[in-house]
């Protein structure tokens, strides 16, 4: 017996005894006295004589040695494969005729948690509840059967009802390989959802870490810009308050301070979009009246108008509209709307701004005749970044991000904000909608300055100031500035030479620039508050740097005050006169 090596009696003992024909059975081996063993099959028939007596037997052997050797041959080669399959850490199958599944390994039934006999012998498309009914891989197993040719790293992307969302790569090829019509397909699974997702949260970390910088970059450019824009501002005051120069002096100042608040704008829009991708805009809403709050806003645009020779209107109702609101935001707002009706306006042209109260809702009207806009670019309009270019022969203007930002600020505030325009050359209207506030609010902090316009009178001043900055224009315009508004005024360059004036000048007030390079502001201000009668000293932070992280930190260094460059000279005059000791 082949199995286990044990003699078996021979056919023809068994022919001659029973009388009968048998047959050697399977697995026998014919084992000669040299040790010499063949492989064989065979019977023996009992011969009878004429009496129907048994004779002799005819045994009749066949040699099937080369048939068992390629048997056993691919018995261990089926094993050797099953071994191999059941070891493979991805997911495995062996697909036979309508792709039914023959066989799969342990990592498939622990991956996709089925189990043997709920996978073999079925069709792959039937498995788990037709679960495995997957497009991509239908068409995948459609090619390979078709073709004859092997898939590599097929990506397929499936929600499983048991195991949620799995990114595969799907590797295929039939089998036998050289056959020109195989009978199997042997397909292999690699769940790659963990490293799609690594490799996502590190993009998103890569990102992050851009917009970080790219945040850092607004904010350093920011103030790299205010920097010369604030001596430019201070001079332009300084020849308004010596009232020297005549006629053509006095108009190119004022175009030259309309170029620096619009400089200004530009600067604090780009900064606003950044905190606004960040989620960092704050609204400080009281109750005001809408009217009142937006004169600031219209005098803003009306020198412009006059200069390019455009008409302007103005209608607010008789009867206050209350909101509740951000009066510096929403003047921001209908800043930003003016501006850009004023932009895209030809010389000659109207722009007209109204205020009514609609049904519990505030509105606020903007309209222009100007090159008004494509019914293309209308959906569009408020994205960021877009630019209307209505004619191919005009020059862009701005930067793409006014529009965008009123958008966000008017829905901060809980309102709408809409556009309407019949075409290219036919102008256009911009609609702002804000709940009507019917009845005071008296948490509500008290009335913002904000909207005050910069023509009001300087209060009387007197008191003795030091302006620090390592930027020498700045500081010496600012000072020159200040001494026409009456006050003593003294500067220094760097951190060290102002902390050694103070106790020598005892100055009232100090101006500080934040970003110095031998010693910034913060720690300046610290030093000086570390000194005798260094607490008494009014500090206030005069810088280019004007994001909330800033003013916190000049906060907790111990400022009284922070102004964003370039300041507004009426700013800082009701600044000092309001924190200032009486008599001083």
């Amino acid at each position: 017996d082949e199995e286990n090596r044990e003699p078996v009696e021979l056919p023809t003992v068994r022919a001659l005894r029973d009388g009968r024909a048998v047959e050697t059975g399977e697995h026998r081996l014919l084992i000669a006295r040299d040790g010499t063993e063949r492989s064989i099959t065979g019977n023996a028939s009992p011969l009878e004589n004429a009496r129907g007596e048994v004779a002799g037997v005819v045994l009749d052997f066949r040699d099937i040695t080369a048939q068992r050797d390629a048997e056993q041959s691919l018995e261990k080669a089926v094993s050797y494969a099953r071994d191999i399959i059941s070891t493979l850490r991805e997911p495995f199958l062996v697909l036979g005729s309508e792709l039914r599944v023959n066989t799969a390994n342990r990592a498939f039934y622990r991956t996709f948690e089925v189990s043997p006999e709920d996978t073999e012998d079925t069709p792959l498309f039937d498995l788990g509840d037709g679960q495995w009914d997957i497009p991509e891989l239908r068409k995948l197993l459609e090619e390979v059967v078709e073709r004859n040719e092997l898939i590599e790293d097929y990506e397929v992307d499936h929600t499983f009802p048991n195991l949620g969302r799995r990114i595969m790569l799907l590797n295929a090829r039939p089998f036998p390989p050289e056959s020109s019509t195989p009978d199997s397909i042997l397909l292999a699974i690699q769940d790659v959802t963990p490293q799609r997702e690594s490799a996502l949260r590190e993009r998103a970390d890569e990102l992050a870490e851009i917009d970080r910088r790219k945040n850092q970059f607004l904010a350093t450019l920011a103030h790299e810009l205010r920097n010369p824009l604030a001596p430019i501002r201070s001079g332009l005051e300084v020849i308004r308050l010596s009232g020297s120069g005549g006629e053509v002096v006095r108009r190119t100042s004022e175009m030259m301070e309309r170029q620096v608040g619009q400089m200004s704008r530009l600067v604090d829009d780009l900064l606003d979009i950044s905190r606004i991708n960040r989620g960092e805009i704050e609204l400080r809403k009281e109750r005001i009246d809408l009217a009142s709050s937006l004169r600031h806003a219209v005098e803003a645009v009306r020198s412009y108008c006059e200069e390019v020779d455009l008409t302007l209107t103005v209608t607010f109702p008789s009867q206050p509209v209350h909101v509740n609101a951000d009066p510096v935001r929403l003047e921001q707002v209908v800043g930003n709307l003016l501006t850009n009706a004023c932009k895209f306006t030809e010389k000659g042209g109207h722009v007209s701004l109204a205020v009514e109260a609609d049904e519990g809702f505030a509105v606020i009207r903007v309209r222009d005749t100007g090159i008004g806009i494509a019914p293309d670019q209308l959906p569009r309009i408020f994205d960021l970044f877009m630019r209307a270019d209505a004619r191919l022969d005009r020059q862009e203007k701005g930067l793409g991000i006014g529009l965008a930002l009123v958008k966000h600020l008017v829905e901060k505030h809980g309102g709408t904000v809409g556009v309407r325009s019949a075409g290219v050359g036919e102008g256009a209207e911009f609609i702002v909608r804000l709940p009507v506030s019917s009845a005071p609010d008296r948490s509500s902090r008290t009335p913002s300055s904000s909207g005050s316009s910069s023509t009001e009178p300087t209060p009387a001043a007197s008191g003795r100031i030091l302006v620090i900055d390592d930027n020498r224009d700045a500081a010496r315009s600012l000072a020159l500035l200040l001494g026409f508004a009456g006050y003593e005024t003294h500067t220094a360059f760097d951190g060290s030479t102002a902390i050694a004036m103070v106790p020598r000048i005892r100055p009232d007030a100090i101006l500080l620039d934040i970003g110095m390079p031998d010693m910034d502001g913060y720690e300046v201000c610290r030093r000086i508050r570390q000194e005798a009668g260094g607490e008494k000293i009014v500090v206030i932070a005069v810088s280019g740097w004007g994001h909330d992280e800033a003013r916190d930190e000049a906060d907790a260094a111990g400022f009284d005050g922070h102004l964003v460059k370039p300041v507004e000279f009426s700013d800082l005059t009701k600044l000092l006169s309001g924190i200032l000791p009486p008599g001083v």
